[in-house]
């Protein structure tokens, strides 16, 4: 079978790009997703023709029929992942191939077509290129780069969609825990569930986050800035936070983390810290975990730390979970303990503090 022959990209730049001035203005304070850079890419796609016309363009706002069916039946997946800018000047992608493989997957389970790896990895180095005044340099920054691929065919029969664009958007990132990394604690949602058995919990797809919405205002009005789900079935064992994945830690060093099924997304953070882990010594368990052994696991002393990871925290320490009829702590440590010391391995790879020994970073520019 022949390859399929990659578009070409068609640059057209920014005519009135933001000023050196207010980009330094943003970038001495750029939060996360509050701003963006000059530039985005956008590719099409046509059941008859495939990829076509990729366009490095000016950022701007989309163009939408009422009827697009993204609209109606909320066809749409996304990929987030981060650049980081080293000492000797190149930007960095952290595993973006694996990003590249899970939005094909999200994609095949929603009946959108799939992008090459190549035209993925393409659309970053592009923009990053163009961009690359946009990466901060302060220290636990980034460029954030965030794919998307949605059905804008103008249709409201439901079907797979014949006409689907992907676009590439880049917006700088500041530190997620400005202030120093914190323990926070987590809102257990007992009523509501993310994801069920044969549904698109292991796809990254803009539906998953809606229906996490209301449970995560829940939690926020309980005073926790996240919250954690349970199975949809028995309402018996952890899964997922809102966005994240969660990992416990044992008194002996073991580390567990809910094993991946139809209801849990299969993080790029999630994977390296397993393989971090394990070389550090840690034996990682993927299985089911239920809450109650969580809950009487902190309480008695045996499991000592929980956290959460994504590509927007890296990973944050829980303070404890709550519930409607319970409140568990855990006991933090003055290091900060094994998920700390995870932490610092796997950011120290990523800003390039350290040798890249596994070839997870790719050089965009």
């Amino acid at each position: 079978m022949r390859a399929a022959v990659l578009p070409a990209f068609d640059r057209q730049t920014n005519s009135s790009p933001a000023t050196p001035a207010d980009r330094s203005a943003i970038l001495a304070d750029p939060g996360f997703g509050r701003f963006h850079s000059d530039h985005m890419v956008s590719i099409s796609w046509t059941a008859d023709r495939g990829w076509h016309d990729a366009r490095l363009r000016p950022y701007q706002a989309l163009s939408m029929d009422p009827m697009s069916l993204v609209l109606h039946y909320a066809q749409a997946v996304f990929e987030g992942l981060k650049a980081y800018r080293h000492t000797d000047g190149s930007i960095q992608a952290f595993r973006p191939e694996l990003n590249a493989r899970r939005l094909n997957a999200s994609a095949q389970r929603l009946a959108l077509p799939e992008l090459p790896e190549a035209l993925f990895i393409s659309s970053l180095c592009e923009l990053a290129v163009i961009d690359r005044e946009w990466v901060p340099t302060a220290p636990e920054t980034s460029l954030y780069f965030r794919p998307l691929l949605i059905a804008d065919e103008a249709f409201l029969g439901v079907r797979a969609a014949e006409r689907v664009s992907f676009h590439l958007v880049a917006s700088p990132a500041g530190a997620y825990f400005p202030g120093g990394v914190k323990p926070v604690p987590v809102w257990v949602s007992t009523t509501q569930s993310r994801a069920g058995r044969g549904g698109t919990g292991f796809a990254k797809c803009a539906g998953n986050y809606a229906g996490s919405l209301a449970a995560l205002a829940e939690a926020r009005g309980k005073g926790c800035p996240q919250s954690l789900f349970l199975d949809a079935s028995e309402r018996r064992y952890i899964e997922e936070m809102a966005g994240m994945n969660v990992f416990i830690v044992h008194q002996d060093g073991r580390i567990a983390t809910p094993e991946l099924g139809d209801s849990i997304l299969p993080g790029v953070t999630r994977a390296s810290l397993i393989e971090l882990a394990r070389h550090e010594g840690h034996p990682v368990e993927e299985r089911k975990i239920a809450l109650d052994e969580v809950l009487e696991g902190l309480r008695e002393g045996s499991i000592t730390e929980v956290f959460g990871c994504g590509t927007a925290a890296v990973i944050f320490p829980v303070a404890g979970l709550r519930g409607p009829d319970f409140s568990v702590d855990t006991r933090p440590t003055e290091d900060g303990g094994v998920t700390m010391k995870l932490r610092a391995r796997l950011t120290d790879l990523q800003f390039g503090r350290v040798d890249d020994t596994r070839g997870w970073l790719m050089q965009l520019t």
